[in-house]
């Protein structure tokens, strides 16, 4: 009994404290206990105020007062506009970033090749089409129907070629080329530029070692323009290129400069000998065709002279003897003296001098 007889006393003390943050309240602190000191290290004042602190609150109350009506908002509302004009300015912004981003406009002449995180996925056609945002789709537009060229050759030893008669050949040419299918083009070659002049030269090398020194200097260039073209194509589609080879065009196929004007001595001798052969030719195609058309007339002949001999062997010899008479003097001589005679001949002679006086 005395233990809670004193428990009880110490239990209503305890909770009969009524001692604040700042110590016992005025009531029942201590006169010669010292004050304790607030959080900031000052002595707190029993309900008591200096004119500084005062003025201090107020000047600290209209400067935040200030500070809102500036930023257009008071009281609790502060910052709500300006929140709000932020908020609607990074929405306009999304939306012109998805706008932009996912709709694209595709000419006639393009192709869209579309990449998701860098791995194709689809090809766009003319018109507008749709995607994903950036950067989850990104578009390049390729031009399928721009015929590109390039040209090689004609630019140093190196580009000597030899032929198949073991000469070397100094030549020049273009290619002309496109994009046929855009994906591949992009993603199958790492230079797909560069791999196409090197299997143009590949090609035209291949084919030229085949071909005479004048075959390829003279009239055989197209078929070897033609050959390089399917040669190159056929390369060119086993390595999945994407490109069409539209064709080669030789500009030059000439000797080494070294030797280039003895070639040209040899090549005007050639045209020359050329020349004779086909006049000659010529020559035999007249005679052929002369020589027909009299067995053709001899043909006709001989058919009459089988209908009448007697007749058109005394019309051949008319025929023949006016022929040859024609052209000499005449004295007919009737028998049994000589007669006067009319000198035809001289008669002809003379009409053409009499003409040329009248005139």
């Amino acid at each position: 009994m005395t233990i809670f007889s004193g428990l009880v006393p110490r239990a209503r003390a305890l909770f009969s404290d009524n001692k604040g943050p700042w110590g016992p309240s005025s009531g029942g602190e201590p006169e010669d206990e010292p004050s304790p000191k607030g959080p900031w290290g000052e002595t707190p004042s029993k309900g008591k105020r200096t004119p500084g602190s005062s003025r201090q609150t107020a000047s600290l109350d209209d400067f935040l007062r200030r500070g809102r009506e500036r930023f257009g908002g008071g009281g609790g509302y502060s910052g709500r506009p300006i929140g709000s004009l932020i908020f609607w300015a990074i929405g306009a912004l999304v939306l012109v970033w998805l706008l932009f981003t996912s709709t694209h406009v595709i000419s006639p002449s393009q192709r869209g090749v579309v990449s998701r995180f860098g791995r194709y996925t689809s090809t766009l056609g003319p018109g507008v089409g749709f995607t994903l945002p950036s950067p989850i789709d990104r578009v390049k537009k390729i031009d399928v129907e721009n015929i590109r060229s390039f040209d090689l050759g004609s630019t140093g030893d190196n580009d000597l070629m030899l032929t198949g008669d073991q000469n070397l050949l100094d030549i020049a040419y273009s290619v002309r080329w496109n994009i046929r299918t855009p994906e591949l083009y992009l993603f199958q070659l790492a230079d797909p530029d560069e791999t196409t002049k090197q299997v143009a030269e590949s090609a035209m090398r291949a084919v030229v070692s085949r071909v005479s020194l004048n075959d390829a200097m003279g009239d055989k260039r197209a078929e070897i323009e033609t050959q390089v073209t399917e040669l190159m194509q056929r390369i060119l589609d086993s390595y999945r290129s994407g490109i069409q080879v539209q064709g080669i065009a030789i500009k030059q196929a000439d000797p080494p400069d070294a030797v280039n004007d003895a070639f040209k001595e040899v090549t005007a001798a050639q045209q020359d000998a050329q020349s004779y052969v086909n006049q000659a030719r010529a020559y035999a195609l007249q005679l052929t065709a002369k020589a027909q058309g009299e067995a053709t007339a001899f043909d006709k002949v001989y058919e009459q002279y089988k209908l009448a001999p007697e007749v058109t062997r005394r019309r051949m010899y008319y025929e023949t003897m006016e022929q040859v008479l024609s052209k000499v003097d005449k004295t007919i001589i009737e028998a049994p003296g000589v007669t006067p005679y009319l000198p035809l001949p001289e008669l002809k002679k003379s009409q053409p001098q009499q003409q040329e006086t009248q005139r």
